[in-house]
């Protein structure tokens, strides 16, 4: 019974393909920070899958932050542009203020000279773009996924 609860949320099929997205997206994105192509391997793969986790917390909350806005913690069902757009607004919102932030004032990262740079915000664009395309392809993929394995626990039952 737990684990039917737990296959249902849908939280659980949006941080899934938001990790799974977002893993090789950190991965590509190396040689656009400082330092990160000469790290040690397995200090940039712990950075990688780190930054991966947080993005998985990004996109928890994005979805979190449309769900009370629908009133509804199951909007993944049936959503529209609406949807779609506010989860990725909320989560732009929420990467430039922490790139801001990591760049500007705690300085836990530097970009590289390869990172092109959004002129009015001073955010990287790969982090920018990682929040316009992954976002759209998380909540099909969750979605299509959360769908598909109700009708494999009805069959089963």
């Amino acid at each position: 019974m737990k684990l039917r609860l737990l296959r249902s949320a849908p939280e659980l099929h949006v941080a899934l393909f938001a990790f799974l997205l977002n893993l090789p997206w950190e991965f590509l994105q190396v040689p656009l920070y400082a330092g990160m192509p000469v790290m040690p391997h397995w200090e940039a793969v712990q950075a990688c899958t780190q930054a991966a986790l947080g993005d998985v917390l990004i996109t928890l909350m994005a979805y979190w932050s449309v769900a009370v806005w629908h009133r509804r913690r199951d909007w993944l069902r049936g959503y529209g542009a609406k949807e779609c757009l506010g989860f990725v607004l909320v989560g732009v919102g929420i990467t430039v203020a922490m790139e801001w932030h990591a760049t500007l004032f705690s300085q836990r990262w530097e970009y590289a000279p390869l990172m092109p740079r959004v002129p009015w915000l001073g955010t990287g664009l790969s982090p920018l773009l990682q929040w316009l395309i992954l976002p759209p392809l998380i909540l099909w993929m969750a979605r299509r996924h959360r769908l598909g394995s109700e009708v494999v626990s009805k069959e089963n039952i």
